[in-house]
């Protein structure tokens, strides 16, 4: 099913605040990042103003989705919302590679920073990004889009937490190279989270079979309905992160009513999967690649 108008006014809403709340906190988290010499504010600041920049993709892609198909783009720009966790990811590893890179050189030279700024900012980081997930966490097993957007701002909230921890290290220890050994943990935690939602939606780029549905089960399924001797060509890929698509040839057995047996089939599919445009050819027989002869096509779709 297409999403609800009010829905989509919902998460367009969470967009905003989103938007609002975190923007204005990479202001702030860059100022005093910069005026303190502190690498792991900075490192999170670029963390969050990449999420910033997700967040404005995400919510274009969303409102791209709800533009009508054309003559040229018979699917609408749906694929957007799969291309924009896609760059977003992208976006967050180059980010990260550089971060990391410079934290790094500063392990053996690391500068003096104030502890207790660094725990007040960073403080202030956890509630934003902790408030900013909570807003995206309805609805994201079942939309990547939104997915990727949780996943970002609860990363982020986990990294505050650990630049919180580090200041108080520091403000007890004097241990100057936590700043960059903190900046470092951040990388690799955002790292190893963005390399699943960079897989992820690269399987979808690449019309993958969706994670939350299994082929075999599909296949299984259809093998079994009445008046189905055999399928094949069955292709299960996303339209967008909230869309399912499936296409399949259906051999039918003889003497078989080919509508309602496809018909059926269609119901079946629907009602049993998250696949909302299911298209079935109907064959007599199986005749190698072409199946030109006996052919009887019925498709179905939203």
């Amino acid at each position: 099913m297409h999403q609800s108008n009010i829905t989509q006014r919902s998460h367009g809403h969470s967009f905003r605040i989103g938007l609002f709340l975190n923007l204005g906190y990479v202001l702030i988290e860059a100022a005093f990042g910069l005026a303190v010499g502190s690498l792991a504010l900075l490192a999170d600041a670029g963390h969050n103003l990449v999420d910033v920049t997700g967040l404005t993709i995400a919510w274009g892609a969303q409102c791209l989705e709800q533009r009508a198909s054309t003559e040229r783009r018979t699917y609408g720009w749906r694929k957007g919302t799969v291309l924009a966790p896609f760059s977003n990811a992208l976006l967050i590893m180059l980010v990260m590679g550089g971060l990391g890179w410079e934290a790094f050189q500063r392990l053996h030279h690391a500068p003096k920073v104030p502890g207790l700024t660094v725990i007040i900012v960073a403080g202030v980081g956890f509630f934003v990004n902790t408030g900013t997930a909570l807003l995206f966490a309805r609805g994201r097993q079942q939309d990547l889009n939104r997915w990727g957007v949780f996943w970002h701002m609860a990363a982020d909230a986990s990294v505050s937490l650990a630049v919180v921890l580090g200041g108080i290290g520091m403000l007890w220890t004097n241990w100057l190279w936590l700043d960059p050994a903190i900046s470092l943990l951040v990388v690799v935690v955002v790292t190893i989270g963005t390399w699943r939602l960079l897989r992820e939606a690269f399987n979808l780029v690449m019309d993958a079979v969706p994670r939350n549905i299994d082929i075999e089960v599909v296949r299984s399924m259809l093998m079994k309905m009445p008046g189905v001797m055999t399928i094949h060509d069955l292709h299960i890929w996303a339209l967008s992160t909230t869309e399912t698509a499936l296409t399949a040839h259906v051999v039918v057995k003889q003497n078989e009513d080919y509508d309602a047996v496809i018909g059926a089939a269609v119901e079946r599919v629907r009602k049993d999967f998250p696949i909302h445009h299911v298209t079935l050819q109907a064959e007599r027989v199986r005749c190698g690649k072409t199946c030109e002869r006996g052919v009887k096509e019925k498709s179905s779709s939203d």
